[in-house]
This record gives C-alpha cells, structure tokens and sequence, in this order.
C-alpha cells in the first residue's frame, strides 16, 4: 500500500537539511531503485522554486510500504530526524486516483 510521510521542518533548520542531505536523499534514492517510491521532495518556506535562506517548512514522501508500522519505521529513521530538522512528523495511508 501507499503511504504518505509528511514532514514539518523546525524553524532555522537549514544548516542542520543541508548536512543531513545526502543520507536523506540514499535512503529515497533505495526506495526509487526498488521501485516504491512514487514522489519526494521539499516544501519550500517561500513562494519560489529556490528559496535560497529562506530554506524549507517541511517534505513529502509518497512511497510503497507494507504496512503502517513500517513506513513509520522508516520515517522515524530517517537522517532528517536524527539530525533535528524535522519538528513533526505524520504517516498516512495514501490512495493514489491520479494520474
């Protein structure tokens, strides 16, 4: 099934996204290999494709996983957390309609 991981960054967290960036990016690099990822990316804080310092409010991951436990399990395993740049976290069964 389909699950979305939504994330809510803390205030001033871009030096801590930055530096925790290329782990988080291998583990949705695995995903996509496995073919189980249907989307990712960052909400940036400011109406623009490069918000520069103004950095990001959170990220969306939409991704195959078994069940509900192990989407929570890889969310809460990843990079972005241990690093604090994740303030909440929210994993919800998705039903993907369209396209």
């Amino acid at each position: 099934m389909l699950y979305a991981i939504i994330a809510e960054d803390h205030e001033d967290s871009l030096e801590r996204r930055l530096a925790a960036r290329p782990d988080h990016l291998a583990r949705l690099e695995s995903l996509r290999d496995e073919g189980r990822l249907i989307l990712a990316g960052p909400h940036p804080a400011i109406d623009s494709e490069d918000p520069g310092p103004a950095g990001f409010s959170g990220s969306l991951v939409v991704a195959e996983f078994s069940s509900l436990e192990e989407a929570r399990a890889w969310a809460d395993a990843d990079p972005y957390v241990a690093a604090g740049v994740y303030a909440r976290v929210t994993v919800k069964p998705f039903r993907k309609v369209l396209p």
